[in-house]
């Protein structure tokens, strides 16, 4: 009989988007193109998901250079991956301000073993995208961003969430990170799909790092509030 992890593995090896992206736009999928991405993952699933424990589905925005970028893992960077979770990881030790919020988050929720026990972080678009900025230099781009961009990965988006719920996640009640455009677009999807009888939407941890950082330990009571399930 497989796990979670067996199939949340199976998962990102099948992710790939086959569909045409507004010029200027490149989609990142850390599974095809990095096998450390891949291995680390896949480690970090087996070591947390091999087993068949009722949980819920988490989701963000999509996957972000430093962090799942590179680990595969979403909100998960290479630092709090060895630090964290124990797993080697043989690239760069990046930094992203979203994995620090998390990982401090998950300590006061009692662990990474009792947190991923009962939930499951993945986003709304699997896959993520990069534009060349100003400087010449890559940037990470967001699937909302872009009227046309949102158009052209909405089928790769619907199917994806339906695959992840067929996984065997629970359905009652499904966790969003963003409160603006991310919030938006998801509780308009839920409308059409009815994937979820119920969206909770908490800040992204990106905008409490950035912006609302003196209050951090008000947004993880609101988090830790959220996840009593």
């Amino acid at each position: 009989m497989s796990t979670f992890a067996d199939r949340i593995i199976a998962f990102n090896k099948s992710l790939e988007f086959t569909g045409s992206l507004p010029e200027g736009i490149r989609i990142m999928n850390p599974f095809k193109e990095s096998p450390v991405a891949l291995a680390s993952s896949s480690a970090f699933y087996r070591k947390y998901y091999s087993d068949e424990l009722p949980r819920h589905l988490i989701l963000g925005i999509n996957p972000g250079r430093f962090g799942s970028g590179l680990t595969g893992i979403s909100f998960t960077d290479p630092k709090r991956l060895v630090a964290n979770c124990g797993i080697d990881f043989p690239g760069p030790m990046t930094h992203e301000p979203s994995s620090e919020y998390i990982y401090e988050m998950i300590k006061a929720f009692g662990g990474v073993e009792k947190f991923y026990q009962q939930f499951y972080i993945h986003s709304i678009c699997p896959l993520g995208f990069t534009i060349m900025g100003e400087n010449g230099k890559e940037t990470n781009y967001n699937y909302y961003d872009n009227k046309a961009l949102s158009t052209a990965v909405y089928p790769f988006i619907v199917k994806n969430i339906q695959t992840q719920i067929a996984m065997g996640f629970e359905t009652d009640v499904c966790l969003c990170f963003g409160t603006g455009k991310n919030e938006a677009f998801f509780r308009k999807l839920n409308e059409e799909y009815r994937f979820f009888k119920k969206i909770i939407a908490l800040e992204h941890p990106r905008y409490i790092m950035q912006y609302k950082s003196k209050s951090k330990p008000e947004y993880i009571d609101k988090y830790l509030q959220a996840f009593k399930l």
